[in-house]
């Protein structure tokens, strides 16, 4: 009897915290939580899709086959089965507690060619003729093998405490023996 009084109670306290506030007081609430308002609370930037950049637009151009534009783009984000000459390439960006950036880029084909292109960006007339950015050439001298690496001098540093070429504890007999040896040495030099 006392564990159904018990769970009674129970049942009928979680009612009252739930009729705390109605269905209409939860579509009226404001959007923000609580935890907003905490500055500690760390919220990671999302990036979800294929980053399309405007330089990467400027290169297309109509006439490039699907292979070309893969290799300029990346694999679409969304190829509709129902109509294989579009391929769709969706990017959003949601910075921490900030808005969600949102970018789409549709581009259509015929006979494996690029026909035309939709969306938030678009090639810039003489994109593709822009001059790129003077490359930075690094001379890398070939590896000799005299000089090792922090890993391997370690290594070697470790292997060397182990092996069989260093000193180990001797026992009683043998330092008797190894002290006779260094008294006659000794003797013998006097003489």
């Amino acid at each position: 009897m006392q564990k159904l009084l018990i769970s009674l109670a129970c049942i009928a306290s979680l009612q009252q915290l739930t009729a705390c506030s109605s269905s209409e007081e939860r579509k009226n609430a404001p959007t923000s939580s609580f935890l907003e308002s905490i500055p500690i609370v760390h919220r990671p930037d999302i990036q979800q899709g294929n980053i399309v950049t405007q330089e990467m637009v400027d290169q297309l151009q109509p006439g490039m086959s699907r292979r070309q534009v893969r290799f300029l783009l990346g694999t679409p984000m969304l190829v509709d089965v129902f109509h294989q000459n579009r391929w769709d390439y969706v990017y959003t960006l949601t910075e921490g507690w900030g808005d969600m950036e949102k970018r789409r880029l549709s581009l259509y084909f015929e006979a494996d060619e690029l026909l035309h292109i939709e969306g938030d960006m678009r090639p810039k007339p003489g994109g593709a003729d822009v001059v790129p950015e003077k490359e930075n050439v690094v001379s890398v001298p070939d590896y000799d093998g005299r000089d090792k690496g922090f890993v391997t001098s370690t290594i070697e540093a470790v292997e060397g405490i182990w092996s069989d070429d260093t000193p180990r504890a001797r026992s009683e007999a043998e330092l008797e023996k190894a002290a006779e040896e260094i008294i006659e040495e000794e003797e013998k030099e006097e003489q």
